[in-house]
């Protein structure tokens, strides 16, 4: 059932942007960092402002202007801790100023969630000598917060104000279904992007127009 659900919703795409030629319609790109980050480093791809920008444009089909891409993510953690076995103080300080240099490109906004120290967790499991552990069998644990309810605040917004037509999620985060409904609901289309080489969790794909595999630049 998910794979001709999948291949109805790419062939109905196809259909769908050789009909409308001429009839350009307006695309808001939302971007979950975290996400695309992480695929893009298992593709060994260097993940900054200019490739951001550069798979931001990859992204509208032929009868699609991009109207805004937002870009979703937290700042790098600041702060300093106590490392788990030795106590000693571990400072994180890492520079954001990427993130700002994001934000200066053009028709990109940045929307920031908080990222949250949750402790250390060991690299590798099961541990079988407890008393041969030192700070390097461990790594810092972080949660994002607040990114999903950014992505589902601006699905909502852009729905009520009907400023554009369809709206493209680069993301794997099923939260964002009850937002994806209220867009379908309200007249925008949805369109659920697919990275190189994934598959979008079927959750997701349920509530999408259309399905379409966007390549890395």
């Amino acid at each position: 059932m998910y794979t001709e659900t999948l291949g109805r919703k790419l062939r109905g795409f196809a259909l769908l942007a050789t009909s409308e030629k001429g009839n350009v319609k307006q695309l808001a790109l939302m971007i979950d960092g975290g996400f695309l980050r992480v695929a893009a480093s298992q593709s060994n791809i260097v993940y900054d402002p200019d490739f951001i920008e550069a798979f931001a444009r990859n992204c509208p089909a032929s009868d699609e202007e991009l109207f805004r891409t937002l870009y979703y993510d937290c700042a790098p953690y600041k702060g300093i801790q106590k490392l788990p076995v030795s106590g000693l103080s571990q400072t994180f300080s890492k520079s954001d100023q990427w993130l700002y240099d994001l934000a200066s490109k053009d028709r990109i906004a940045v929307r920031l969630g908080v990222l949250k120290f949750r402790g250390y967790k060991l690299k590798r499991t099961p541990v079988h000598d407890t008393a041969a552990l030192s700070d390097a069998d461990f790594r810092p644990d972080f949660e994002q917060k607040g990114v999903d309810m950014r992505i589902g605040l601006d699905i909502a917004a852009y729905s009520n104000l009907r400023n554009i037509d369809r709206i493209a999620l680069v993301t794997a985060d099923t939260d964002c279904v009850p937002a994806m409904k209220l867009a379908r609901k309200s007249g925008v289309q949805v369109v659920l992007v697919a990275l190189p080489g994934a598959t979008p969790p079927k959750e997701l794909t349920y509530h999408a127009d259309f399905i379409r595999s966007v390549a890395w630049p």
